[in-house]
């Protein structure tokens, strides 16, 4: 996850090449790319994907992992064993290390593409999500926009109060 100081904002449309690649801008990656070129790509919701910095994103999955673990261990999660193979199974298929190649290249996987719910040649909108990086479908992204954007001062007021 990025340093608490850096905060990823911005909203920019790109379209996805006929091998389902987009470039991001570098104001958006400079922040994932502390320590590497490999990233996390993850599926948030249906029409959108998100992009985290390795370190920050293994150190969260494996503090959240070894919960669930010490709960097991210790009878917490007695008769709850189809809620554990839930939570197992997609954090089998939510996210992947991609790599990004030059000047900020992003291919989206296969399994990725679907969810993301956009063609090859189609447009996307890549957002700063202030810890992450999301790449939306653009109706997904207009939806989000108009269901939240009302509550957008109180949650503003929220965080920053």
């Amino acid at each position: 996850m990025p340093a608490p100081q850096e905060f990823i904002l911005g909203e920019f449309p790109r379209t996805l090449d006929e091998r389902h690649r987009l470039s991001l801008p570098l104001e958006l990656i400079e922040p994932l790319m502390q320590g590497g070129t490999d990233c996390i790509l993850a599926k948030e919701r249906p029409g959108c994907l998100s992009l985290w910095n390795t370190a920050g994103w293994q150190s969260k999955l494996n503090d959240g992992i070894e919960l669930v673990r010490n709960k097991i261990r210790a009878g917490k999660l007695e008769g709850r064993l189809e809620e554990v193979q839930q939570l197992s199974r997609l954090l089998s298929t939510r996210h992947k290390t991609v790599q990004l190649a030059g000047r900020g290249r992003l291919s989206i996987p296969d399994g990725f593409r679907e969810f993301l719910q956009v063609e090859q040649g189609g447009d996307v909108i890549v957002v700063g999500a202030g810890v992450c990086v999301e790449i939306w479908s653009p109706r997904t992204w207009l939806a989000y926009l108009e269901a939240n954007m009302p509550e957008f001062r109180r949650h503003f007021d929220d965080l920053s109060g």
